[in-house]
Formats: structure tokens, C-alpha cells, sequence
């Protein structure tokens, strides 16, 4: 899975001996290798409110409501294999608007208005890594990021519950989720939003199944690069998924209190930071939910174990659990 980019990050030119930085455009030129399957589209939804509520069952639950829902299609690239009869497929989201055109708007002369819905949703799968230096270009990558992941989690969801007789508790077997470096994470959320919110799952076994499908591998060895996202922008456009990463943090912290009582190592541990900002750390949350971790080489693997995650490293012997980190 991937998004769909209409530009690179740049196009290098050289002008007397400086870099100059222009569009890459890199749809220019029609694709052939490419199928649109706009038969294959899913909602995503940002912002809005959490509601509480009791299901059939008697059972206390939340489903999140209002906000803006944008829509990601998907584009199919067939991966055909060297001398080999398969052929594996490469999904490419683009962000679409839910409604492509507000015509009270347009007959009020309001014409920026008229296509602003297409605009914003057009951003999500515009450039490939926006700069974020600011507040807006990070917002753009957290939804960018948050997009990708829901579609895909829920193309993944839809084909393992569309074959009959399928019991959640094979999912692990049949399902692999592999991220890669700290941008996909979200991943690890929202795979519990879909099982608890949509597919009605328990706590526990949603916890369960998301800690043996999911996998991470670690791109970026140095504590400080590791993607960490304000808990303020959360609420803003994520609320639910605050909310789900609250409740695991919450329940981890009363394990390693039991285990290291309080202190130090414990605050290291935890998905929430405190300086320079009160943050959500991206790196903890696919090390704790994710059923095999490494890096991209043995001694990157080593130096994960050692210095990027090494409180974790440590939790997860101390668990009996030295194999969760693996070369």
C-alpha cells in the first residue's frame, strides 16, 4: 500500500552553481501500468466528536461523529514477479473530497468556496513529504499519514471478513501489517478503532489481535527523529484515536507500576511525553503494539536494542519476551 502523489518532493536544476528546487510532477505523463478502481473507495474521517453509548449487548461503548469525511480511492499497479506466474498488486490511495462541488456556493459567487472541499482533500495525496516546520505542514502529514493507514487497514479488514466462516481469532495468521519507520504507526490505533468501534470487539481481544498482526521495522536509530505528534492536534483531528491511545497508555503504566513501582524508567516508557511539548511518541506505541520489531540491518537491530529503544528491549526481557526484537 502507498499513496498515490502527484509531485515528489522536488526537482533538482542547477542555476550558476546553485540548487534550485521545482515541481516534480510526477503524473505529467499518463500511467499505463496503473488501474483506477473507484469501485474500491473508503471513508476517512477527521475531526468531529466522540459520542458515548450502549450497544445491544448492554455494553458501554464510543463512536466518533461529525467532523469532515474525505474519501481515498484506490489505484491498482500490478508487481508482476521474474519468471513466475504471480503477480502481487500495489495499492495507491488518492484523496478525493466526499462532495466534489458546492453549487449554492457557486451560485452565490463564492466560487473558492465552491471547490474548497476538493482542494483540501486534493492536499492530503498533492506532495510527497510537505515540509512541516510549520503547524499546518505537520497537520498535513499526520492526516496525510492517518489516511493512508485507514484505507489500507480497511482494505485489509474487508478482505479477511469477506471470506465466510472466518473467526477474528485467525487474523493473525492470515493478516500481516509491516510498518515502516514511524510514519505508518497510527497504524497500531487505528486497527484498534476498527475492531472495537466497527467490528464490536472487546478491549482485550482487539489488544490481542492488534499486538500479533502488526510488526514494525525502525528506520531512524536517533531517540530525537522518532515522529512525535502534539496531543493538541490530536484532539483536534484524531479525537477517537487520543482517546484509544490514552486507554493503552493507561493500562501499561498500572503494568510496569506493578513491575518498577515509579520513576524514571517508567516516564521513558510511557506513549505520552511531557517536554518540550505534551506529545504522543509514535516509536513507543509500534515497539508496544507490534509483534516483531527490528531495524533494517544486525547492527542496526543491535543499536535499536541498545540506545533507541532499550527501556523497551529491557521491559520485554523482563517479560520473557527476548524475541521480540530480531535481526
Amino acid at each position: 500500500y502507498g499513496i498515490r502523489y502527484n509531485y515528489g518532493i522536488f526537482k533538482q536544476d542547477i542555476v550558476n552553481g546553485w540548487q534550485v528546487e521545482r515541481p516534480d510532477y510526477w503524473l505529467a505523463k499518463p500511467v499505463p501500468w496503473e488501474i483506477p478502481r473507484p469501485d474500491i473507495t473508503y471513508p476517512v474521517r477527521f475531526g468531529g466528536t466522540v459520542e458515548d453509548y450502549t450497544d445491544e449487548a448492554g455494553a458501554h461503548r464510543q463512536r466518533w461523529v461529525g467532523g469532515e469525511i474525505i474519501q481515498a480511492m484506490a489505484y491498482d499497479n500490478p508487481i508482476p514477479g521474474f519468471d513466475t506466474f504471480n503477480t502481487n498488486n500495489l495499492r495507491l490511495w488518492r484523496s478525493l473530497p466526499s462532495e466534489e462541488f458546492d453549487f449554492d456556493s457557486f451560485n452565490e459567487s463564492r466560487y473558492t468556496e465552491a471547490v474548497e472541499a476538493r482542494r483540501r482533500a486534493e492536499d492530503l495525496s498533492a506532495v510527497l513529504y510537505p515540509n512541516d516546520d510549520k503547524w499546518e505542514g505537520k497537520m498535513l502529514r499526520l492526516k496525510q499519514q492517518y489516511m493512508f493507514v485507514s484505507a489500507s487497514l480497511q482494505d485489509l479488514l474487508r478482505e479477511f471478513i469477506k471470506r465466510p466462516g472466518r473467526q477474528w481469532s485467525e487474523l493473525p495468521s492470515k493478516v500481516s501489517v509491516q510498518m515502516n519507520d514511524t510514519h505508518p504507526t497510527m497504524a497500531v490505533v487505528e486497527m484498534m478503532r476498527l475492531l472495537i468501534d466497527v467490528q464490536q470487539l472487546g478491549w482485550d481481544e482487539a489488544w490481542d489481535l492488534t499486538r500479533r498482526t502488526c510488526n514494525y521495522t525502525n528506520h531512524t536509530v536517533m531517540p530525537e527523529a522518532l515522529e512525535k505528534w502534539p496531543v493538541e492536534m490530536m484532539e483536534q483531528l484524531l479525537p477517537r484515536h487520543l482517546q484509544i491511545v490514552g486507554e493503552i497508555n493507561k493500562r501499561f503504566m498500572e503494568e510496569l507500576a506493578k513491575m518498577y513501582g515509579d520513576g524514571p524508567k517508567v516516564w521513558g516508557l510511557s506513549l505520552f511525553q511531557e517536554e518540550p511539548f505534551k506529545g504522543i511518541r509514535m516509536g513507543n506505541i509500534a515497539v508496544l503494539g507490534s509483534a516483531k520489531v527490528n531495524g533494517v540491518a544486525a547492527i542496526h537491530t543491535e543499536i535499536v536494542k541498545k540506545e533507541t529503544f532499550a527501556d523497551f528491549y529491557q521491559y520485554f526481557c523482563d517479560k520473557g519476551q527476548k524475541d521480540k526484537f530480531v535481526n
